[in-house]
């Protein structure tokens, strides 16, 4: 099948090398422009970028080029850019979302999917259309969320499961077929930002021990912001942001500190940070 991919980050490296690998003609990939590493003047490729030149494979940054590359299908992986009506209109195309669809349309499902302590997730190859993730679902697959794993422990397994979803899907011998409407109530994955992942020690330490699984928590102590970057949950009688050894008072348990990083410092094992800041007794974090 002649294809065109299109793609930005690490999670969607696999699923292109797995459609080259199981013989389909890519014709085109489409990723974004190379950016501006650091403070210097040295462009970097996108990994698909990268990776497709690898492969061999022709690649821009202009969506539009779609239309003129003659693909069969066009195939969106983590693609992060709105690809418009007159697009979709002259090339059919499908995408590999990251959760069980309606729930969790848009930009970070796997993320929200954790934040929400859903018990389950899964992959989708949908029907790409112009609604944000409306399209219906040709093939789907479910998969547990573990009690402890990280986002980027479920997105990588994601990505498996999904990649193998995605070319035996369009390895159907009678084609795509007919995708199904999506059934249950829409909600949506807007990106985590950084108020997102502030520790309210107001709130349970069940809900607070899932901030650090999908980026860098934080709250403050004696002004400056500590990161929080594994914990977990732990008894606890202290009051809401207190400190017990190493286990931080909740409004329901404790939640214990693993491994932190002192603004301005290397990360470190929490009971490392507690003996050099020696907080004092009744010193609380997030004041």
């Amino acid at each position: 099948m002649r294809l065109v991919f299109l793609g930005t980050p690490d999670a969607a490296v696999a699923p292109l090398r797995a459609l080259v690998g199981a013989g389909h003609d890519v014709v085109l990939v489409v990723t974004r422009a190379d950016k501006r590493r650091g403070r210097g003047t040295e462009l970097s490729p996108s990994p698909v970028k990268a990776a497709a030149l690898e492969l061999g494979l022709p690649v821009t940054s202009e969506v539009d080029a779609v239309l003129g590359a003659g693909p069969d299908l066009g195939v969106v992986v983590a693609f992060g850019r709105i690809i418009k009506p007159h697009v979709l209109s002259g090339v059919p195309m499908v995408n590999l979302h990251f959760s069980l669809l309606p729930r969790w349309r848009g930009a970070a499902p796997v993320e929200r999917a954790i934040l929400a302590g859903d018990a389950e997730t899964g992959v989708c190859v949908m029907e790409v259309e112009e609604g944000l993730d409306t399209g219906g679902v040709y093939a789907l697959e479910r998969t547990a969320i573990g009690a402890e794993e990280t986002a980027d422990e479920l997105r990588a397994r994601l990505v498996s499961i999904g990649t193998t979803l995605l070319v035996d899907t369009l390895a159907r011998p009678g084609g795509l077929g007919i995708p199904a409407p999506q059934e249950g109530e829409p909600t949506y994955a807007a990106k985590v930002t950084v108020d997102d992942l502030l520790l309210d020690w107001t709130r349970p330490a069940a809900g607070l021990a899932r901030l650090p699984r999908v980026g860098k928590a934080w709250t403050t102590f004696r002004g400056r912001r500590l990161l929080v970057l594994s914990a977990r949950v732990a008894a606890s009688g202290a009051a809401p942001g207190e400190l017990d050894g190493t286990v931080v008072g909740t409004a329901e348990g404790g939640l214990e500190l693993l491994s932190v990083q002192p603004e301005g410092k290397a990360a470190m094992a929490a009971p490392a940070w507690r003996n050099g800041a020696h907080p004092k007794p009744g010193e609380r974090l997030g004041d």
